[in-house]
């Protein structure tokens, strides 16, 4: 069994998302937590949109590679929002959170997490992608959930996991707990892969 695997190892979660935190806790998993300041989160503008958020995991985990030790295993995460062929970040401010949420409004768009697993011997990437269809959201549903939840800190400007998740989603084609930061599924099955031809 996977859980018995990862006993060998000390499983690090590199991440400051709460959400990312809750979703690995809830795989059963022990793991800490550690993150490195001012990693460059930068990617090439030729780049698809499409592999840029593994892309991006991937630049995480080589930061952490130079830190971790033998017996050590590091999990970075990336999650981008994207609409047609625009990347929606994290908003800068509110403004731009409601910006986003207009342009979500009535519209389908896809959410992709990219995963990558290391340890000193091995490393493996991976990607995750949900369809996220939005009903209209009017100006005031979206007012109450810039002024009463947290927006700036999530791609895309919301968390379906919160009150416009509920309301708002009329359909999602894929992980829902891809859309909050982590593919669950996805990541233990690779987890099992890796451990299994470590």
């Amino acid at each position: 069994m996977l859980l018995d695997s990862l006993k060998r190892y000390n499983v690090i979660l590199a991440s400051n998302s709460p959400r990312r935190r809750e979703l690995l806790a809830d795989l059963g998993i022990d793991f800490q937590v550690r993150t490195l300041n001012s990693i460059d989160e930068s990617y090439p503008p030729s780049l698809p949109v499409m592999e840029i958020a593994e892309y991006i995991s991937r630049k995480k985990a080589h930061a952490y590679i130079a830190e971790i030790h033998f017996g050590e295993l590091v999990i970075t995460a990336d999650t981008v929002v994207i609409l047609g062929d625009e990347v929606l970040g994290k908003p800068v401010d509110v403004d731009d959170a409601r910006r986003m949420l207009r342009e979500l409004s009535g519209k389908t768009h896809k959410v992709v997490t990219g995963v990558t697993i290391a340890t000193t011997e091995n490393l493996k990437s991976f990607s995750a992608v949900t369809d996220v269809e939005f009903a209209e959201l009017s100006d005031e549903d979206i007012n109450y959930y810039v002024e009463n939840y947290k927006p700036l800190d999530k791609a895309g400007a919301y968390g379906i996991q919160e009150w416009i998740g509920c309301m708002g989603v009329r359909h999602i084609n894929g992980s829902f707990y891809n859309v909050m930061g982590l593919p669950l599924h996805r990541l233990y099955t690779e987890l099992n892969s890796l451990l299994q031809n470590a």
